[in-house]
């Protein structure tokens, strides 16, 4: 089987990154496949409307669309839930004489509680109570605190909605439940999000292993750019008879390796609106069996609102005149 390794991925991302150096770096999530521990802030909402693809010479997996809502509670907590209308195809295959059949309904439930529990600043000490944080202005003429590090955990729990969509395979039978680890580190101009978890099944859904990285730049204040390796591999296989259509088991374990290059240009003044692109593929052999995908897709709008940072005012100091003495 001819691929390209993760090692040669690895290198030239690092090759890109040390290219990207001249620039700053914004945060993972929405359109790619890895997330980071980055919130929306304090009572602010981050609306995802995405449009979402995933195909292989067997199969193929739509969002049409995936309505991702987020609300940012406190300074370090995410509350989230997504709904997809969920489309699944499995394409007719002459060697096994297999029928194409697609079938469409309502996804499954997405709940999530994102917390990042650690942040470093400049000239803090890694270790022990953190001195007040240095902060510098933002956009707004606000101030914002620097972090260079940051780690955080991002628990997503997945259910079946009281639908026919388990039974005509339109989704996986339920319930299943991410326990992710995720990091940024800020590297002077560059900065690395990177995530690891792992997918805790039941009896009709394999577990599965995520590991994902993902890096990038800025061209403008509204226009970035990013580069994803992202790695999703089946750590056990579920005996027949469960399961319908595209999520029937007894198959050999799954995975998915991906090659993804996207990003976010915002669509008005305020950047409270963003257009989200991403595209990519496998980098291993794509086949009818092994799940990897010959493409993959987000094109989506992100809506951010909430309220503003309050402004501190600039007081002059006079001094008093205090006459001839």
């Amino acid at each position: 089987m001819n691929f390209i390794s993760p090692g040669r991925c690895i290198a030239g991302l690092a090759f890109l990154l040390s290219a990207f150096s001249a620039f700053a770096f914004s945060q993972a999530g929405p359109p790619f496949r890895t997330d980071d521990p980055e919130t929306p802030g304090n009572k602010h909402w981050e609306i995802n409307f995405g449009w979402v693809g995933d195909r292989n010479p067997g199969s193929g997996a739509y969002q049409v669309p995936d309505f991702d809502i987020n609300y940012g509670l406190g300074d370090r907590i995410q509350l989230k839930y997504e709904l997809p209308i969920a489309i699944e195809e499995i394409r007719p295959q002459s060697a096994t004489t297999q029928r194409g059949q697609v079938v469409g309904g309502i996804g499954e439930s997405l709940l999530g509680v994102k917390i990042r529990f650690y942040e470093h600043h400049p000239g803090d000490p890694w270790f022990g109570r953190n001195p007040p944080s240095k902060s510098t202005p933002a956009a707004d003429g606000s101030e914002e605190p620097v972090v260079n590090f940051s780690v955080g955990t991002y628990p997503q729990l997945s259910l079946n909605n009281p639908t026919s969509s388990v039974r005509r395979g339109v989704v996986a039978n339920g319930p299943d439940f991410l326990l992710p680890l995720e990091s940024n580190a800020r590297l002077g101009p560059i900065r690395l999000d990177g995530e690891v978890g792992y997918h805790f099944g039941n009896h009709a859904l394999p577990q599965s292993w995520i590991r994902g990285l993902i890096a990038g730049h800025e061209f403008t204040d509204r226009t970035e750019a990013y580069l994803e390796i992202y790695d999703e591999q089946d750590a056990n296989r579920i005996p027949a008879g469960y399961g319908t259509g595209q999520f029937a088991t007894g198959q050999p374990k799954q995975r998915e390796s991906t090659l993804g290059i996207g990003g976010r240009q915002a669509l008005n003044r305020r950047k409270s609106m963003l257009l989200l692109l991403m595209g990519g593929r496998t980098f291993q052999s794509a086949s009818a069996v092994n799940g990897q995908p010959s493409w993959i897709a987000y094109v989506g709008l992100q809506v951010l609102l909430g309220p503003r940072e309050p402004v501190t005012p600039q007081v002059e100091q006079k001094v008093p005149n205090l006459g001839p003495q």
